[in-house]
């Protein structure tokens, strides 16, 4: 050992003596670990068990960071129990299904009591002992409740701290503070502010309703047990993402990682440029080796993931249930500690759907179609003298579905343009961005309408998931069409066949024989309210957003029987349908505590862009 690894022995090892301790440190060195790495493996693992520290060690053999001296970062929580804590883990489960996720989602339900400071791997025995001695100081002045007020704005909801108990609470903070110092030598800055405990934390704002609703269903509980909890992060991938992989994944050459399912991934987003698509660069937490991985084996975990949580001090038991000496520890991983508990409630899960069991329609308007920029006689451009189809522009379609009856019965049924399906595209990916949940997808059966269903959904990533239901009840004002006769749609075989995935087990509510040529405007509405009843009660239970895929007047016409009110005249709906454009957006939500719907704030914004005349190269003269 050599004489800098003696000293620090020496110096522990009196510390821990002096307590009468057992150290977790001789069986480490006594296998022949140098002590600032064994020191690391106890600090990185919660100074458990030796068994634990070894494995880390055994794991981190070809870590090039090992002998590197960077402490871990620590901070204290104080963090409720019991039934308190199940039911805002419910609400952390329920918030993220139906709000996607948010900030506060990151780490399990807390309030902080200090910022992250460092602490010297051999003085963390002295941090569990600075924790102690501040819990018994405070244990008997602790709160014995702790009210809690909701508080809600823009992009934060939460819990209050009333100034009383979040008094007695900093006291204890500081107290804790100045025994890091003494005996740990850290320097602990106790948190000043108000005192809450997140719930949710830069959202979008259409979910602030649903937030609080189910914010409203958690009773606080003045009674809970709260627990101040020591937790250790790496401080080197603090702004990092955290990956967790899914898969095995055994490296195919030496620049890659070696997965295994549970491990965690540091990947820093600002340093990919030297990944392939579909590859990350990441550094493991299990081995701490950097190389790259395969993304699609990982997925995205919580930053609290990978926490570990070291210590605890208990009140209102006025017994402390985890400062034990060490080697007694029952500290875990911070992704354990947010894990539901088996014996969860099911009546307070239940209290949080029915606060939320509520149904929301978003109906969109297809995209550009091909004829509304090359005219009527747009089929005329793009079929050659044998009846086959050529690309005369690039906003023309790449190809055409293959039809029974051939490329005229597209004159009436025209497809998407290139930008139309660019335009769905960028609709789905603001979708997908906003964290809105489509439970089920609806559209009108004209190719356009199918096909930006399919493009939005390709972008949600839910193309496999869900299938379209095709309604012919939300078709187009026949009376709109240039044809005298019936509509002439593709069957489900042939939309399937063109790769639309249509749901051809789906009873609409009318039959696409029985659209009829010029039908009035009453029997259009009619058709429509009739059908967005059926679709909205064939998803009952269904807590995400039913899509529907149609025509501007379709924003119109099934929106206002949802919200109660009777058709407009027909001269103003032609004159609102006019000013409908490309996916244009109507958003209703039901409010089950007033019985009605109501329209809100769609949950993208509109895609808005200018024209782009058709240039020939041939009329270009130079000088002229």
């Amino acid at each position: 050992m050599a004489a800098g690894e003696t000293q620090l022995y020496a110096k522990v090892s009196s510390k821990l003596k002096g307590r009468g301790s057992p150290s977790l440190l001789d069986p480490l060195l006594a296998m022949g670990f140098p002590v600032h790495t064994a020191l690391k493996a106890l600090a990185a693992t919660g100074r458990k068990t030796a068994e634990e520290a070894c494995s880390w060690l055994r794991c981190h053999c070809d870590d090039p960071s090992l002998d590197d001296p960077i402490p871990q970062e620590y901070a204290l929580f104080l963090c409720p129990t019991g039934p308190l804590l199940e039911r805002l883990q419910d609400f952390w489960k329920e918030s993220r299904r139906q709000c996607a996720k948010n900030r506060a989602h990151e780490v399990f339900p807390h309030v902080t009591l200090c910022d992250f400071f460092t602490c010297e791997d051999q003085k963390v025995e002295c941090l569990y002992e600075a924790l102690k001695k501040a819990g018994d100081r405070a244990r008997a002045s602790f709160p014995p409740a702790v009210p809690l007020a909701l508080h809600s704005s823009g992009s934060y909801l939460g819990f209050f701290i009333s100034d009383g108990p979040a008094d007695l609470i900093r006291e204890f903070a500081m107290v804790f503070a100045s025994e890091a110092s003494v005996l740990a030598d850290c320097t602990v800055k106790p948190c000043t502010k108000q005192l809450h405990l997140t719930l949710a934390h830069k959202f979008y704002p259409h979910h602030q309703r649903t937030l609080e609703q189910l914010a409203r269903a958690i009773p606080p509980d003045p009674s809970c047990q709260w627990t101040a909890a020591l937790y250790s992060r790496d401080m080197r991938f603090v702004h990092y993402q955290t990956l967790k992989a899914l898969f095995q994944y055994e490296p195919q050459n030496v620049d890659e990682l070696a997965l295994s399912p549970g491990d965690y991934v540091f990947v820093d987003p600002t340093q990919q440029e030297e990944a392939s698509e579909g590859w990350a660069v990441g550094t493991s937490q299990r081995t701490g080796c950097r190389g790259f991985l395969p993304q699609n084996y990982t997925e995205r975990a919580s930053e609290a993931d990978t926490w570990v949580k070291h210590r605890t001090y208990t009140f209102s038991l006025a017994v402390d249930l985890n400062s034990r000496k060490d080697g007694e520890a029952s500290g875990r991983q911070g992704g354990e500690f947010a894990a539901a508990q088996p014996a969860q409630s099911v009546g307070t899960l239940q209290t949080l759907q029915a606060a939320l069991a509520r149904r929301r329609v978003l109906v969109v308007r297809h995209g550009e179609r091909v004829d509304q920029v090359f005219g009527k006689s747009w089929l005329q451009q793009c079929c050659t003298p044998d009846g086959r189809y050529h690309r005369p522009d690039l906003n023309f379609p790449s190809s055409l579905p293959r039809r029974s009856s051939g490329l005229r019965a597209f004159e009436n049924d025209p497809p998407l343009s290139s930008c139309g399906i660019f335009q769905a595209r960028m609709a789905g990916d603001a979708l997908l961005a906003s964290g809105i949940r489509i439970a089920a997808v609806f559209a009108s059966p004209a190719l356009r309408c199918v096909q930006t269903a399919k493009h939005i959904l390709e972008e949600l990533q839910l193309e496999r998931r869900l299938k379209i239901r095709v309604e012919p009840g939300i078709f187009e004002w026949t009376k709109w069409e240039a044809s005298k006769a019936p509509p002439a749609l593709m069957t489900l075989e042939e939309l399937k066949e063109a790769g639309l995935s249509v749901d051809t087990n789906y009873r609409p509510a009318f039959a696409l024989s029985s659209l009829t040529p010029a039908e009035s405007y009453d029997d259009y509405v009619d058709r429509c309210a009739v059908s967005v009843a059926q679709m909205v009660s064939a998803c009952p239970q269904d807590m995400g957003v039913i899509l529907i895929v149609s025509h501007g007047s379709a924003l119109d016409s099934c929106t206002r029987p949802l919200l109660g009110l009777p058709p407009r005249s027909c001269g103003e709906f032609a004159q609102l349908v006019r000013k409908i454009p490309s996916l244009g957006m109507c958003f209703c939500e039901e409010n089950r505590e007033e019985g009605r719907w109501e329209l809100v704030s769609p949950p993208v914004k509109t895609l808005t862009h200018g024209s782009n005349a058709a240039f020939d190269w041939r009329s270009w003269i130079l000088g002229s």
